[in-house]
């Protein structure tokens, strides 16, 4: 090793733990996970949990969305509507934002006070949306024989319920929010990660009592694990995988001395949209499946009205080939359209940039023509990704059918992506944070 540089001590990692501030991050973060974690244990007053429970263990969409809100669901506690409320909000926001041009200013021109107000738009719909939801919820509730203890009078529980329960999915957004701003980040897809992570000891359970006397379904479960690994390996791929651009940057004269003319790159990401085009796929899907599978169990009196209502649920199952095929569609389109909103992987900025710097890339002629070659590098480039994200999140739900073993369904591609994905973008934000303190510690000899 050269002279002048030595390898970093203990005391020297302590205090970069120290002045970048990551312990208290971690710490506030494990803080607000405690709280989300103990309100999904805290039932709603009134209901019988286990009657729910029983249909939820039953009913593929609901014991789906029960694993995203970390068993909240099934115990129907006051955190019951999860974070799906603040999610489908956003996807709303953000798709609106591209049509309308009022919010698309808000979006691109006005920098962060546009950013907040547009981010008070989603938490306003946010409420309305877990309104709508909790009283859906509660109307289903009502027609389920003993889900509501008796002697309760339904019209005041039912106004109560649905504003503890939209009130619990409007304070599972401010802690998401909270753990964005004052933790490690990505607050949202934390609660869904922690929520999915909480749900694995039930799946592994439920898979152990299944497989236990049969060698065949032992085997399918080896080769259903071996699958699932593959998978996780190309997922770490699809994230990690960036398409380097080469730039030449042009040689300035400063007095006596030469800057620049060295090549670097701009590095344009497979997966841009990471595991949010998954989520926001996932919630799309969900809302009118849940919906429709709620309505379904409810007392028709009319049995063409139930008829339609089940026919609709039937399709849109995950049991369903259009599901699956709707679930590709999306995530294909939703890595577009995030491909197309973020401020690093638009093609006129860059173009823009790199002529103002005297910078280009090697061939192509500064201004419009650079414009024009990058947009055909991100449009190949998000393709390939969108298409390997879509293949990736089908695999492991096919393998479940092929192998027999449906009890690790629910923990299928989409959660591995989800929990890949997140805790990739954890360790980059631990790096982010180790990267921003000051490295006078290690230039000390």
């Amino acid at each position: 090793m050269a002279q002048g540089m030595r390898m970093p001590s203990t005391e020297d990692l302590m205090s970069m733990w120290q002045a970048s501030g990551l312990k208290q991050k971690i710490l506030f973060t494990f803080g607000m996970i405690a709280l989300f974690r103990l309100g999904a244990q805290l039932p709603l007053y009134g209901i019988n949990n286990e009657v729910f429970a029983n249909i939820a263990q039953g009913n593929n969409i609901i014991g789906f969305l029960d694993l995203f809100t970390g068993g909240a669901l099934g115990n129907v506690s006051i955190f019951a509507l999860g974070i799906g409320p603040f999610i489908t909000a956003s996807i709303i926001i953000q798709l609106v934002s591209v049509v309308i041009p009022a919010l698309e200013k808000l979006q691109t021109e006005e920098g962060e006070a546009g950013r907040r107000k547009l981010s008070q738009y989603t938490r306003l719909f946010t409420v309305v949306l877990a309104a709508f939801q909790a009283m859906v919820f509660m109307f289903y509730m009502k027609h389920l024989p003993g889900a509501v203890l008796p002697g309760i009078p339904f019209g005041l529980f039912f106004v109560s319920s649905v504003a503890v329960l939209t009130a619990g999915s409007v304070l599972v957004m401010w802690l998401s929010e909270l753990i964005t701003e004052k933790g490690i980040g990505n607050g949202g897809s934390l609660i869904i990660f922690i929520g999915i992570i909480s749900g694995i000891p039930v799946y592994a359970q439920r898979t152990f009592q299944m497989v236990s006397h049969s060698t065949a379904l032992q085997l399918g479960l080896l080769a259903l694990l071996a699958i699932f690994f593959v998978t996780m390996i190309f997922i770490v791929i699809m994230q990690e995988a960036v398409r380097k651009v080469i730039i030449v940057n042009p040689k300035r004269q400063v007095g006596n001395k030469v800057y620049g003319g060295m090549n670097s790159y701009i590095p344009f990401k497979l997966n841009p949209g990471g595991v949010m085009p998954i989520i926001f796929a996932v919630a799309i899907l969900l809302f009118p499946s849940t919906v429709l599978s709620l309505v379904g169990q409810a007392n028709f009196k009319s049995e063409t009205a139930k008829d339609i209502v089940m026919s609709l649920n039937h399709w849109l199952s995950p049991d369903g080939i259009i599901y699956y095929v709707l679930y590709f569609l999306f995530i294909v389109g939703l890595t577009f359209f995030y491909a197309s909103i973020m401020p690093n992987m638009q093609p006129k900025d860059i173009a823009k940039n790199l002529k103002k710097y005297g910078s280009s890339i090697p061939g192509v002629k500064p201004g419009r023509p650079t414009a024009e070659a990058l947009d055909k590098i991100l449009t190949k480039t998000t393709f390939i990704g969108a298409m390997g994200l879509g293949i990736i999140a089908l695999i492991p739900s096919f393998a479940s059918y092929i192998t027999n073993i449906k009890t690790l369904q629910g923990i299928g591609a989409t959660s591995l992506i989800i929990m890949v994905g997140v805790a990739l973008d954890l360790i980059n934000q631990v790096k982010t944070h180790l990267l921003a303190r000051n490295y006078e510690s290690f230039l000390k000899q």
